[in-house]
């Protein structure tokens, strides 16, 4: 297969089904040729991420991710996406790893506000304590010129419950807590817009989605690019 790109998933694997599912709904496709490329790596056993980033003693996800960017680099995608928000506190040493472009979430989700949310000054962010922790996203908003906001212990706690016990474990999104702990992060904060930083968020988005508040989901914006750059490297490619 040519002209395809690959998506290193599983983390977790319901998440990556999200977004295998919204990229496909978003494809203008008549027939089945006029879907996209690709190729999937579910990878469900990479060590936990967050549980390395709050203490290095844990198991070290890097070493599986960098062997999965290398394996697949030998086939010859056009480029890599990674749905999952945490382990993109090892992208720098992935994007080393391999001479192929690998779309960066937390990047493209800051960029997405200023499309959005034009006038937004400040910027909130749920997500695993891993990736409030690494710094990742801290360092796009900032750049950006934004003001961030961190959630509370109060919120991180009403996160971690819908991360974890809802949809991880039990694979249930529920709707009230989702609405509740965003709701609760701007009231606290007083941010104008605020970041869906893990992909489990973005399940519970598309499950039951929030219209009313202020929010940028980092899963739909990564689908949203990945088409983009899609059409650029496979569509072009048909036209020859």
């Amino acid at each position: 297969m040519k002209n395809f790109f690959t998506i290193i998933g599983g983390m977790g694997t319901m998440a990556t089904e999200s977004y295998i599912h919204q990229l496909n709904l978003r494809t203008k496709a008549h027939k089945d040729q006029d879907y996209y490329n690709y190729t999937l790596v579910n990878h469900a056993t990479v060590p936990d991420r967050t549980a390395y980033i709050l203490d290095h003693t844990k198991p070290d996800p890097l070493p599986e991710l960098l062997e999965d960017f290398k394996q697949y680099a030998t086939l010859g995608p056009d480029f890599f996406t990674l749905p999952c928000n945490t382990a993109h506190y090892f992208y720098d040493e992935l994007a080393q790893a391999v001479d192929i472009p690998i779309l960066h979430m937390p990047k493209e989700t800051v960029q997405e506000i200023k499309r959005r949310y034009p006038e937004a000054k400040k910027v909130g962010l749920v997500a695993t304590r891993g990736t409030v922790n690494d710094g990742v996203y801290d360092k796009e908003i900032l750049a950006a010129g934004y003001e961030l906001a961190r959630p509370s212990e109060a919120v991180q706690a009403l996160t971690d419950e819908l991360i974890y016990t809802n949809i991880k474990e039990k694979d249930h999104v529920d709707g009230e807590l989702f609405s509740r702990l965003v709701a609760q992060m701007i009231a606290e904060t007083a941010c104008d817009v605020v970041i869906l930083g893990c992909t489990e968020l973005s399940l519970a988005q598309e499950r039951a989605p929030i219209t009313d508040l202020p929010l940028v989901d980092s899963q739909s914006t990564l689908v949203d690019r990945t088409i983009e750059w899609a059409e650029k490297t496979q569509k072009q490619a048909r036209k020859k």
